[in-house]
């Protein structure tokens, strides 16, 4: 929901959102994304208590309880439930440390308890049915070929492979040198085999693509303008579908098949840490409990008494 577009809210309402996620912005840096789920967020809660003749800064810890039990007994998942909270908290402590309210009504609000799910990944034979779907006769289907290939050499999210430009890429290092979230800039090396498509893409398809035209991005559409991360995503779903697939798949499935395979060969979880451009090591521990689940599994299959 877009706050400034949503004229249920009262002005003064919207301003003081609008003002709170630009202060969120300046200080962390946060992604277009991101902000707009706090937009969402807090824009229900607005909406939810302007029906009841509250207000955002108005809200005690009653107000924000009720607001969640209403989610949650309207289907809203524990772990959506604990994001909501979590947008909820950051606002308040910025209203508090603001001086706009003297107590913050979220101190006192448990987080609902939430498993941590294991991420949906790939075997490597899976990754290379993948990698292998595109059609290299035409000059889409080498790019899209050298996306999945850098994706899933590097680790990439999405959205950082789809916004990558020309100058980020160095062919004689191997590197790519990737802006993650919150500004954070890292290195991380292509390999072998993601550097010679990349190259073979460079020479052979990308000038076709972008037909004469300037363009800094390093994947153009066919149009020669930016791919959109929906666009790719769509391309990745078709891919799977041709290469006989039939897991449930997500954004971040790449991602998270480069960080477990990394695991699984035994690489140091710091390096994979570095790699996938996570701030915090315990975001990148899930990777030894997937390799672990999949130890077990290969046990179960194989051993004579698994």
């Amino acid at each position: 929901m877009s706050i400034a577009a949503d004229r249920r809210l009262p002005e003064d309402e919207r301003r003081l959102l609008e003002t709170f996620l630009d202060a969120l912005w300046m200080e962390r840096g946060l992604s277009a994304n991101t902000l707009a789920a706090y937009r969402a967020d807090l824009g229900a809660l607005g909406l939810w208590l302007a029906a009841r003749d509250s207000r955002l800064a108005g809200a005690g810890r009653a107000d924000l309880m009720a607001f969640l039990a209403e989610r949650m007994s309207g289907g809203a998942r524990p772990r959506s439930t604990a994001r909501l909270l979590s947008s909820l908290r950051r606002f308040y402590r910025y209203l508090a440390r603001e001086g706009r309210i003297s107590e913050d009504p979220t101190l006192r609000i448990e987080a609902p308890r939430t498993g941590r799910p294991l991420p949906n990944t790939l075997t490597e034979e899976e990754v290379e049915a993948l990698l292998a779907a595109p059609p290299l006769d035409t000059m889409l289907g080498l790019r899209d070929r050298t996306m999945l290939e850098v994706l899933y050499a590097c680790g990439l999210r999405v959205s950082e492979l789809v916004g990558l430009q020309l100058g980020q890429v160095n062919l004689r290092q191997g590197v790519v040198r990737i802006t993650g979230k919150g500004g954070k800039e890292r290195l991380v090396p292509l390999g072998e085999e993601a550097l010679a498509w990349l190259e073979r893409y460079l020479r052979e398809a990308r000038p076709s693509l972008l037909q004469g035209r300037s363009g800094s991005a390093l994947f153009p559409t066919g149009r020669g303008e930016t791919m959109t991360r929906q666009a790719f995503w769509y391309l990745i779903k078709r891919y799977a579908l041709s290469a006989g697939i039939a897991k449930p798949l997500s954004p971040h499935t790449l991602r998270h098949a480069f960080a477990t395979h990394l695991i699984n060969h035994g690489a140091d979880l710091r390096v994979v840490q570095l790699l996938l451009g996570h701030s915090d090591l315990s975001t990148t521990q899930i990777y030894t409990h997937v390799a672990r689940e999949r130890l077990k599994e290969l046990h179960a299959r194989h051993h004579p008494r698994g």
